[in-house]
Parts: structure tokens; sequence; C-alpha cells
């Protein structure tokens, strides 16, 4: 958080949002009893939307930095995507080319923006964090970039598949589904979830809106497929982007 945003907060001057007070709260090391005291005020409206146009005015790698402290405050982080690869897994082309979709960014913005989802990706590599990802196949074969970039960005799954507090679920194409992929969405421990729209991001700390989201969670892991047999349908699909020449 900015310097000049923390002084319009504290003068009154903006409205901050449910996952601000929560930011300012832990930077100041307030307990569990008083920080609950205080969001109880936050979530006089629980759901809060924050549209990408007002982001993309901010500087989009200013959010890229809000959600890493999210993250950084998440010892159980769970995701859900029908759309696109998880930003906590993408390689930085496969993030290029997805901030180069329209509205595209402009160069020096997307650089920026990508650098800042790189810098979230560490948190991967703390072994006390767990975070569990159910990935939809169909986002697997869904070209945003070139083919090539698709197979190395597929060949960062399996490899991330192996950290022993990553799990990746692949919900697969074939066989009864359980539910409709309509938005992605995250959950951080039991306490806020984030979801994408096309217009705006959404967040929630309503427990009853927490349980929907668990609940759709719960359902996609039932479906996937983990482990080897993860690996092996992620391979075979990297492997239909490969030239000839490469397979063999």
């Amino acid at each position: 958080m900015s310097a000049g945003k923390l002084s319009k907060v504290e003068n009154g001057r903006t409205l901050p949002t449910v996952q601000d007070v929560d930011l300012i709260l832990s930077a100041l090391g307030l307990s569990e009893e008083v920080k609950e005291q205080f969001l109880a005020t936050a979530r006089a409206e629980v759901t809060e939307a924050m549209a990408w146009r007002l982001m993309r005015r901010m500087g989009p790698w200013k959010h890229q930095n809000t959600i890493r402290a999210i993250e950084a405050n998440t010892a159980v982080l769970r995701l859900f995507q029908g759309q696109l690869v998880p930003g906590l897994l993408q390689t930085s082309e496969y993030a290029t080319a997805v901030f180069s979709l329209p509205p595209a960014l402009p160069e020096e913005t997307r650089t920026r923006t990508v650098a800042a989802r790189m810098e979230r990706q560490a948190t991967l590599y703390d072994a006390g964090r767990s975070f569990h990802f159910v990935i939809c196949e169909h986002v697997l074969r869904w070209l945003v970039c070139e083919p090539v970039i698709m197979a190395v960005q597929l060949d960062r799954l399996v490899s991330l598949s192996r950290l022993p507090n990553v799990t990746i679920g692949v919900v697969p194409q074939v066989g009864r589904m359980p539910d409709f992929p309509m938005t992605c969405f995250s959950m951080h421990d039991d306490r806020l979830v984030l979801v994408e729209t096309f217009h705006s991001e959404v967040t929630t700390r309503d427990p009853r809106d927490i349980q929907t989201y668990v609940d759709t969670f719960e359902r996609f892991v039932a479906v996937a497929l983990y482990g080897d047999d993860m690996r092996a349908l992620v391979e075979t699909i990297r492997d239909g982007f490969l030239p000839q020449q490469e397979r063999t």
C-alpha cells in the first residue's frame, strides 16, 4: 500500500476496503480479537467489487502487490481455475501473453505487472504454507499464446506439482461434471474469498458465502486427477503443442 493511499485512509479521504483494513491491522500486529472488532465494522457490506478498469487506472502491478500481501497472511490457499493457468503457477511468457489480451496493457505497465506476478511465486517455496490448485482440463488446451510457450507452461505445472506443499489437481473433460466452472476463485484460509469476473474482482468474508465456495471446491476436487495421473494427462496435452521433431 502506498504512503499516499494510507494517508488518505487515515484522514478519511478514502474509504478502505475490507482487504485494506485487514492488511493494515496485520501490519500493526494487532491480536485476532482486536482485528475482529475492526473488521466487523468493515464487513457492514461484506461483499465488495473492484472493477478491473479502476485497477488498470491505478496500476495493475499495485494490485499484484496487494494480492502478494494477502497471500503472505495465508497459511492454506485453495484456488479453482476454469479460465486460465493460476497466476502463482504461470511462466513469465504465459503471463505476458495474458496481459497482452484486450484491453492490452502498455508495454512498460505489462512488464512491471508481470514482474510483480513473478515475485509473488516465491511464496510457493515457503514450507510453512500449503497450496491446493484445481484446474479444468480445457484451461490447459486454451491457446492464449504460441504453442511452444504453452508447452513450457505445462512443463512448469508438472514441475511445481512435485513440491511437497503444492497440490495440483486437473478436472478431466471426460466424465460427469459436478458443477459449472462459472468463475475462478481463491480461498485464503477460511476468512476470505476472492472471485474474478469479466469486469471485477469480488471479495467476500461472509461465512455463508465462504462455505458456498468451500463446497464448490470440494465437488471439483472429488473428480480431479492428482499425482502421476494428473502429470500423465498434462504431459499428453503438452506433447500435442510440440513440433513433431521434438516429440520423437
